[in-house]
């Protein structure tokens, strides 16, 4: 039997595999509920951190295949052109960024006991493109050497078990929206000042093939994953076509000039963007959603994308009700019937603290039934 590395690669290669490849993942917001949790891995997931190795640990104690997400060891920060400035009052985190094209400021509110969220964006109208330009144009980028046993070590600890994928920005647009801007300005700016968005955009989008380029090009990393997030809630087909095609080819190119993957993440409504995404030269499209989370199924997903773009889906189902299980067990079915013959398909398991190791695993042995079965039915 082959590797579970060589078994997820062939997929990402379009040819099949001998199982389907499902994945884990656990993060500060995605772990399971600790309530009946096997004493030693409550121990190993006993403080979840971004990027540490609770996915592998998780992951291996299912017996699931590993697609690690780990933060590359590259640095990226102001460089000596701009003043970086932050300061705290109460609740709010302020920061500053003075930049020779001007000031940006935002503010961040850490409610005690309560979950962070951003009260002033940096980006509030158009007079910020420009500083926000000059903060880009300034950043340093390059490799933190002193990191890099981290990741052999990560490396090593998963082994022939799976890949390592590196996060890093999504598309700039992707960025305004979450980040610097908010849905709303971002929106506005696209109608009132198009070309002076443009103008960033080629800023953001150059200095982003040089951190891409970097993270690709350092051993040990598989995939490059642009956490984009996209979703129809936040931008419109158009908005995609205009703003991000071009960017998600060029970005691509980079990466695979460099001999790595390049995946799309995108966890949200994307149905009337999936005919943009196979214009593009993007390798895989991740946590792509059924309903009723997402709005498209593996059938019409696997039908719009063609068959050189994979489908990296999210068994939602778990974070659901469990309450009717046939009903549970026939969503898990249909998504490998949908995506037969497997060959550009492949499935993540996130956690949910809602949901406890005993149900978990339960929900993994239904999903066991199928990997081989879909995998070889032609």
């Amino acid at each position: 039997m082959i590797s579970r590395r060589e078994n997820l690669l062939r997929v990402f290669r379009h040819e099949m595999p001998e199982w389907i490849p499902v994945t884990g993942h656990c993060d500060p917001y995605n772990q399971p509920h600790r309530a009946g949790m096997d004493p030693d891995l409550a121990k190993k997931l006993e403080n979840v951190h971004w990027s540490d190795e609770s996915t592998v640990q998780l992951s291996r104690y299912m017996g699931l295949d590993i697609a690690d997400w780990y933060s590359p060891p590259v640095t990226i920060k102001s460089g000596p052109k701009v003043r970086e400035e932050i300061k705290t009052e109460g609740e709010d985190t302020i920061t500053l960024w003075h930049t020779p094209a001007g000031t940006l400021r935002q503010i961040v509110r850490q409610p005690v006991g309560g979950v962070e969220y951003t009260v002033e964006h940096f980006i509030k109208s158009a007079d910020d493109l420009a500083p926000m330009a000059a903060y880009y144009e300034n950043l340093i980028i390059e490799p933190d050497q002193s990191r890099l046993p981290e990741l052999e070590r990560r490396r090593a600890l998963i082994g022939d078990d799976g890949i390592i994928m590196a996060s890093m920005a999504g598309t700039p647009l992707s960025e305004l929206i979450r980040k610097h801007a908010g849905v709303e300005t971002t929106t506005y700016l696209t109608v009132d000042v198009p070309d002076m968005l443009k103008t960033l955009f080629a800023v953001m989008t150059r200095r982003q093939i040089e951190s891409h380029s970097l993270a690709a090009s350092i051993a040990g990393v598989d995939a490059i994953v642009g956490v984009d997030d996209t979703s129809t809630t936040t931008q419109s087909p158009a908005m995609f076509e205009e703003y991000c095609v071009d960017y998600t080819n060029r970005m691509a190119d980079a990466v695979h000039a460099q001999g790595k993957l390049y995946i799309h993440h995108s966890c949200g409504l994307i149905k009337d963007l999936v005919w943009l995404y196979r214009q593009t030269r993007m390798d895989a499209v991740h946590a792509l959603q059924i309903p009723p989370l997402g709005n498209i199924t593996i059938r019409e997903a696997k039908q719009a994308l063609g068959d050189r773009i994979v489908i990296y889906a999210t068994l939602n189902q778990m974070f659901g009700s469990l309450e009717n299980w046939p009903a549970v067990c026939q969503s898990i079915r249909e998504m490998f019937e949908g995506a037969a013959p497997g060959n550009n398909f492949l499935l993540v398991i996130g956690a949910d603290p809602n949901v406890n190791m005993t149900t978990t695993m339960r929900f993994w042995n239904e999903v066991q039934k199928y990997q081989r079965m879909y995998s070889t039915n032609r």
